[in-house]
């Protein structure tokens, strides 16, 4: 049994004492000690020894302290299962040297074993569980099928991913044959996650808020449905889509236990969208981890009164920022631990 287990009784939609809160890229650049490990090893090294992803998973267990950790992994190791070569370089960001533009391309592109492949974060999944010892749940993640497909057809970043728009539209055949072998990986993927012992999923939606609300539910949506439906059954799940306010109400129809907002939308707008049942899981501003700490602890109070305690996880509305100081991430914990309605 886990000792604090606030996280999953909020995603059971059980009365809590106090919501949940955890931090998504918790485990990251912000803690010194993840900065002490990132300058001896590259990130891929990171990813992929299980006993560094163990130990920067934990740190912030031990540090800040939130309600759960999430496994330290990136989205990236997908595609790269998949025959893709990902380049990933700190402060550069992530780079497919060959991006995906013609059918002949998605056609080289496989779904790839598992255990063969990935089988080094199962490793980590079990090695963090044992240094967890039961003190809070574990969180896997994966990106969304739409997020991962920008990378591999836009070859980087983007501010707007025009080249991964402009495939779906002048060559839906294989923008949808990639995006369903994505999906196909991601399943396999995040239930070998559930079979090595994570307690939750949650699938990322970075680049949701870039499609118009019809393109998102042609190629983004129903591809993140499958995985739900495919999951819902052995774990909970949680979908987190960035600027994708407009599909919360389809979003909220769905097999996930919970619903990531981001801070464009407001508490009321997002209870309203999905019906008032669903947990939610947000919203705060990660920039604003940046103000006085009487502030912060004021407006996380706040945010708690306009999402109300039960059926809500506490979390940014983003990845927290590698500028922000520690003393303020843990304000932004202590806060919702302090918290009495």
């Amino acid at each position: 049994m886990i000792k604090n287990d606030l996280f999953l009784r909020a995603l059971n939609n059980e009365k809590v004492e106090r919501p949940p809160v955890w931090m998504m890229r918790q485990a990251g650049r912000y803690l010194p000690e993840f900065r002490a490990l990132r300058d001896k090893y590259d990130f891929f090294t990171r990813c992929e020894t299980p006993e560094l992803a163990a130990e920067i998973t934990v740190q912030p267990i031990r540090i800040v302290q939130p309600d759960a950790a999430i496994l330290f992994s990136d989205i990236l190791v997908v595609p790269r299962a998949m025959g893709i070569h990902v380049e990933l370089k700190d402060n550069l960001g992530p780079i497919i040297p060959n991006p995906i533009r013609t059918m002949e391309q998605v056609d080289q592109v496989f779904v790839p074993n598992i255990q063969e492949t990935l089988g080094y974060v199962m490793d980590a999944v079990k090695l963090t569980k044992e240094m967890l010892n039961d003190e809070v749940p574990l969180i896997g993640f994966a990106g969304s099928p739409w997020t991962i497909f920008c990378y591999a057809v836009e070859g980087k970043g983007s501010k707007s991913f025009d080249t991964a728009k402009g495939f779906c539209f002048s060559n839906p055949v294989a923008a949808h044959t990639l995006l369903q072998k994505i999906t196909d990986t991601t399943i396999l993927y995040l239930k070998e996650k559930v079979n090595a012992g994570v307690n939750a999923v949650q699938i990322f939606d970075s680049w949701g808020g870039m499609l118009s609300p019809a393109d998102y539910q042609e190629f983004s949506w129903k591809y993140i449905n499958q995985i739900v439906d495919a999951l819902a059954e052995e774990t909970k799940v949680i979908v987190f889509g960035k600027g994708c306010w407009f599909a919360l109400s389809e979003m909220a129809q769905s097999k996930a236990s919970a619903l990531g907002v981001d801070w464009t939308c407001s508490a009321r707008n997002a209870r309203y969208l999905t019906g008032g049942n669903i947990t939610l899981q947000g919203n705060f501003d990660p920039s604003r981890l940046l103000s006085p700490i009487p502030t912060i602890k004021k407006m996380v109070h706040e945010m708690i009164d306009a999402f109300g305690k039960d059926n809500y996880i506490v979390n940014l509305g983003h990845g927290i920022l590698p500028n922000i100081p520690v003393d303020h991430a843990k304000a932004f914990i202590e806060a919702v631990k302090e918290y009495n309605q």
